[in-house]
């Protein structure tokens, strides 16, 4: 018999008569280290990559962003990987539950580098100064007529030689490969012990909030708004993770 503790997720587990759009609340709070671990293939070796590459792009004197940043776990591993001097990290989520959890992890850690954990829409922060931006499975959930926009406003705020990181669920022009995709996903958090049914409600919950793009669409629109180098560094299934360097 399966032992479930309190921070495991069965939010779909049960029958709902009325699947509502999923939103960043309490409820999800409390379970979403284990949600993500289950849902989405490579997470942690995106998150230590992440930290990887702090090592390296993250500038003395400049601050480091992290757009849509949950409960802090990029925030976190850029925290332990920079070694720059007199820099900080400003850490940004729109939702006020993901925010307050957040300020507790990040202060149950130490480390050098000050963290800012704001309560905000990122598409209202003011980038400037930044050697590396984060956006971690967040530009997703932005409406798709306003993405360009905001990578743009990042490309403007990044020095030049910094870094953007941007990870995402995306969409295959080929249906036939995104159907192989998708179930090859599904098959995944089955295997991490999501039921049929947690599958079927949580991808009804996500259709009207989450919105994916092609590999194209991301490289153009990260070429388009100014960054020069730009190339997927990390794939598993339909998720990937890029590296865009202005």
């Amino acid at each position: 018999m399966t032992m479930h503790t309190p921070d495991t997720d069965l939010i779909y587990s049960n029958p709902q008569a009325q699947v509502n759009d999923f939103a960043f609340d309490a409820q999800v709070v409390e379970v979403f280290p284990d949600m993500i671990s289950r849902s989405v293939p490579g997470y942690a070796t995106i998150i230590d990559t992440i930290g990887r590459l702090s090592q390296q792009f993250v500038q003395d004197n400049t601050t480091v962003y992290d757009l849509g940043c949950s409960l802090g776990a990029a925030t976190l591993a850029m925290r332990k990987g920079i070694n720059a001097k007199q820099c900080k990290i400003m850490s940004v989520d729109n939702s006020s539950a993901m925010v307050e959890r957040c300020k507790m992890h990040i202060n149950a850690f130490k480390g050098t580098t000050p963290v800012d954990v704001i309560e905000a829409n990122i598409q209202d922060i003011n980038i400037e100064n930044a050697s590396m931006v984060v956006l971690n499975f967040t530009l997703q959930f932005i409406d798709k007529t306003e993405r360009q926009g905001l990578i743009n406003s990042i490309a403007k705020g990044i020095n030049e030689g910094g870094l953007l990181v941007i990870s995402e669920k995306i969409s295959h022009g080929d249906s036939v490969i995104d159907e192989h995709l998708i179930n090859l996903h599904h098959d995944f958090k089955r295997a991490n012990g999501y039921s049929e049914l947690e599958v079927a409600q949580k991808r009804t919950a996500l259709e009207n909030v989450m919105r994916t793009d092609s590999v194209e669409q991301h490289i153009n629109r990260l070429k388009s708004a100014g960054f020069s180098r730009v190339s997927p560094w990390f794939q598993c299934f339909n998720f990937i993770s890029f590296i865009a360097i202005k």
